[in-house]
């Protein structure tokens, strides 16, 4: 893999983790029972994603 698509994946993974991790402040601030299960599995798709990107590397 080259030097540059390293950098891609690097980025790639911030962006992933930071996207969970919002989503999982966010989660546990709402009341609403049915908005804090979207965003429980928008955190967990974004924990997939990050997943996926570090078996690239």
């Amino acid at each position: 893999m080259s030097p540059k698509e390293l950098l891609y994946i690097e980025d790639a993974l911030t962006h992933a983790q930071f996207l969970q991790q919002q989503c999982t402040n966010a989660a546990n601030q709402v009341q609403d029972p049915h908005l804090k299960q979207c965003l429980t599995t928008m955190a967990e798709k974004h924990r997939q994603t990050f997943q996926s990107f570090i078996s690239l590397v």
